[in-house]
């Protein structure tokens, strides 16, 4: 089978860039539960629009429902999705595991894709997808492409090949939530990774000769594409909801005109010319990422990079003046990268002061100085007013079908229509003998093949005909547009069963049981001065926890899992869900606030699944967990979240010194703008970067045990033994 290339479309103009350049499928959001609320997204009728014109042109529709759903959002949600449904949708892109159990109970026949943030990198938990009855996953970014190619399940694959990267693993990020109430699991994510940052070894700023220390370049695989269609790979996803329509059809025509040639075993290049339009259209630099193990990080600027364009030779308070490598039109945009500012092109003028239109390379224009430029810089072109024409003016896909015409005197005329896949046919008036004028099969091909305000083109026609027969030219043309009407709706008709069973009840569930204090550790100092004061203490130090281990130690589980130990009567915290799915049928698991747990159905899920205590994501603020009817579940009340967790490490890319939080043990962080510090920790390879402050929830613990909450949570990351006792005595003075 060939591979899918899936295209992002955030508008209308975006899918019919998209289905007229070559995209086999689309991924689009509408108004509600998208993990793309800023783009444009679409309307209800907009939603029923796009699917039926893209089912026309044989084109899949995906759309994203891809955000953690809270109690009061299920009914919303699952009738969402019921009407997605119901008009056809081929698939929906979903996150919130409670939800993706709960649809596939609710609407069984309706397809889901687990999306990448679902954090699907081992094969435990793509297992567990695949017994959930999901049809596909969206791969981490952060998997190589031979990784993937060892996930050895009966599961179709996705993976991004073009576009934005998340720094963060999987988009798995707390940072725009904790800082700016805004949640990149709710799709309203403010970019915190393309912000500058400092970093600082203990309080000395390190100089990082950048500042965006965060901000990746861009995904591009062009150059790779064979490796990743040899693997049989699904699906091949470019990223850009929020980019432009000219984009998307560039983007989405570039990789088609590849994958073509790889079929028809052409050579796989690309002109120069498209390299550059690539360039001009958006690029923040270019890699190949985490699929082919590159460099993925652009510290100098978050910004759409463009192409060279020339050299600032003199600036003076009205003019700038430009020696010009390549063309530069009126209205082109243009940025100064040192100035790091720019502008549109409004007024161009030549050596001689006059107004252009159009500068050549190598000539020296001017341009009016409107943002104040004081020094030499470097130009690019960011905007390429002519390439933007050029891109708009695509031509429309057409489909090719085929008739099949039989005419014989005293019978009805009958006409069939097919398009490879689908037949319809009409049969029209009794066929009469000619008296002076009789229609001819040439007659009847002109008129059957005038198909060009419709999707359709003329492939073949079979005409079987009397001679000297009379039929109606008026009702040649009348038979011909039902037909394509016919044909249209044949292609957007629903082919599925829409089954609709009713959304199960979640009981009551609130514990009456003494209260328990659980506490996350990161050093033995820590865990000495927990032993007997707690109930339940988490350690991620495996030797800890065979050291101590205990009816009340557990060994929390890394983020990314790509091998297993087999446990069996083990206590496990489990930080991702192939960890949940495997250990919970023989250990005695809790299940971590990584898991993204906000509803009941997520928490029925893992309990489902054999774990025994769910811990509440730190999103689900308190209004949130009173929503919740099962409240025997874990709440942190008190530490520093973990904001998010990297395959990146700054600190041997900016060090150039693999071993440096291994052979020192001096403390790094990163400071923002605001000078507020995020504490770098690093665990077998990962990084993981730390809130730079403390949520404190204890003086409100009477309200959650009111509630019938008993089970809460320290979450340490530098604390003293002295520190420890404190916040430990400050808890159970409040119970």
């Amino acid at each position: 089978m060939k591979v899918e290339l899936l295209s992002p479309v955030g508008n209308m103009e975006s899918l019919y860039q998209a289905v007229h350049n070559g995209a086999d499928a689309v991924y689009l959001g509408g108004k509600s539960f998208g993990a793309r609320k800023y783009a444009n997204n679409f309307t209800n009728d907009e939603l029923v629009e796009a699917i039926n014109y893209a089912h026309i042109y044989g084109v899949k529709v995906y759309v994203t429902a891809n955000t953690i759903i809270y109690n009061d959002e299920v009914e919303e949600f699952v009738n969402y999705l019921t009407f997605l449904h119901k008009n056809n949708v081929d698939a929906v892109i979903m996150q919130d595991i409670g939800m993706i159990s709960l649809i596939r109970k609710v609407l069984p026949n309706l397809e889901v894709h687990a999306s990448t943030q679902c954090h699907n990198h081992n094969t435990y938990g793509i297992k567990c997808f695949k017994d959930l009855g999901v049809t596909r996953v969206v791969f981490d970014r952060e998997m190589s492409l031979s990784e993937i190619n060892n996930i050895n399940i009966d599961i179709e694959k996705e993976v991004f090949i073009h576009g934005a990267l998340c720094i963060s693993y999987s988009g798995c990020c707390l940072f725009s939530s904790l800082n700016g109430g805004r949640s990149g699991n709710r799709g309203e994510c403010v970019g915190s990774c393309r912000l500058p940052y400092k970093l600082l070894e203990n309080d000395k700023v390190i100089d990082t000769k950048g500042e965006y220390l965060l901000s990746t370049k861009e995904l591009n695989t062009l150059d790779n594409l064979k490796e990743i269609l040899d693997s049989g790979i699904t699906s091949l996803k470019i990223e850009g909801r929020m980019k432009s329509p000219e984009y998307v059809g560039f983007i989405t025509k570039l990789y088609r005109t590849l994958i073509d040639k790889y079929y028809n075993k052409e050579e796989m290049i690309l002109t120069k010319e498209d390299i550059d339009n690539l360039k001009v259209l958006f690029n923040r630099k270019f890699t190949k990422g985490f699929l082919f193990n590159d460099n993925i990080i652009n510290i100098e600027s978050p910004n759409h990079q463009g192409i060279n364009l020339g050299k600032v030779v003199k600036t003076t308070k009205n003019r700038i003046y430009i020696k010009l490598s390549r063309v530069l039109n009126q209205e082109d945009g243009i940025r100064f990268k040192e100035s790091n500012t720019g502008m549109i092109v409004n007024m161009l003028y030549d050596k001689h002061d006059k107004l252009v239109n159009k500068g050549n390379p190598n000539d020296i224009i001017s341009i009016p100085n409107k943002v104040n430029l004081k020094a030499d810089d470097t130009v690019l072109k960011t905007i390429d007013k002519d390439l933007l024409k050029k891109l708009n003016n695509y031509g429309e896909k057409k489909i090719k079908v085929d008739y099949k015409v039989t005419a014989k005197i005293n019978k009805e005329l009958y006409i069939s229509l097919s398009d490879g896949i689908n037949e319809v046919e009409v049969r029209g008036t009794v066929v009469e003998p000619s008296i002076n004028n009789p229609v001819t099969k040439e007659v009847i091909i002109d008129k059957l093949s005038k198909l060009g305000n419709t999707p359709f083109i003329l492939n073949n026609i079979e005409v079987d005909i009397d001679d000297n027969i009379f039929i109606s030219l008026k009702e040649l043309n009348e038979l011909r547009r039902d037909l394509v009407t016919k044909l249209i709706n044949k292609r957007i008709e629903n082919k599925k069963e829409i089954i609709i069973n009713e959304i199960p009840k979640i009981k009551d569930n609130v514990k009456t049981n003494n209260v328990s204090v659980n506490v996350l550790v990161r050093n033995e100092e820590q865990l000495l001065a927990c032993l007997n004061k707690v109930d339940n203490i988490y350690t991620d130090d495996y030797n800890l926890y065979l050291k101590y281990k205990s009816n009340n130690i557990y060994y929390r589980t890394s983020r990314v899992m790509s091998s297993f130990n087999e446990f069996k009567n083990e206590n496990i915290l489990a930080s991702e869900l192939g960890s949940a799915y495997k250990y919970s049928k023989n250990n005695n698991v809790v299940s971590d606030y990584f898991l993204n747990v906000v509803n009941d159905y997520s928490i029925k899920f893992f309990k489902e699944l054999g774990v025994k205590r769910v811990v509440i994501s730190p999103e689900c603020d308190f209004n949130k967990i009173k929503l919740l009817k099962d409240k025997d579940i874990e709440v942190i009340i008190y530490g520093k979240m973990e904001l998010m967790i990297m395959k990146y490490c700054p600190l041997k890319e900016l060090l150039n010194n693999c071993r440096v939080c291994k052979t020192n043990k001096n403390k790094y962080y990163l400071q923002d703008r605001l000078g507020y510090k995020y504490r770098i920790i690093h665990n077998n390879c990962l990084t993981h970067i730390m809130h730079y402050k403390n949520i404190d929830y204890i003086s409100n613990i009477h309200e959650y045990i009111n509630m019938g909450i008993n089970n809460y949570r320290i979450e340490l990351l530098d604390e003293s033994k002295e520190e420890v006792l404190n916040i430990i005595n400050s808890i159970k003075s409040m119970i």
